[in-house]
């Protein structure tokens, strides 16, 4: 398999303190049926990151009971990061790491080819985000 276009556990966003920093203090934005969330943070020349980019996917159990449900939701929004990201990764600049978390926003079974479009729609409009700040 191609490194360039794997998702590792590196770039992976677990970390509850940092999932929940992003929530609280973190900005957001809408291309439905993904719903965006991001911070921006600087990185010290003693903090080291192995990746400039940590990513998270996630599911509302409020509209998708099932875990089968949504389970399959998260495969394809992290499928669909997955092939897009090199843009998101030439576009961060070096002193910088970011946070992102996509939300599956709609209320329906989503296709592949929904989903994949929606995250290079929502990718597109974060790097604006980006050289904007």
């Amino acid at each position: 398999m191609n490194k360039t276009n794997s998702y590792s556990s590196p770039e992976k966003l677990k970390s509850r303190k940092a999932l929940e920093s992003l929530f609280t203090s973190g900005q957001s934005f809408s291309v439905f049926p993904v719903k965006v969330f991001y911070t921006l943070d600087p990185v010290a020349a003693d903090e080291p990151r192995e990746t400039p980019v940590n990513a998270g996917v996630g599911v509302s159990s409020k509209n998708f009971r099932k875990a089968v449900q949504r389970n399959r939701i998260k495969r394809l929004l992290r499928e669909a990061y997955r092939t897009q990201k090199q843009t998101l990764l030439a576009a961060v600049k070096e002193q910088q790491h970011v946070s992102v978390f996509f939300l599956y926003i709609g209320k329906e079974l989503p296709e592949f080819a929904l989903l994949n479009q929606s995250m290079g729609k929502a990718l597109e409009k974060f790097i604006e985000k980006l050289n904007k700040a």
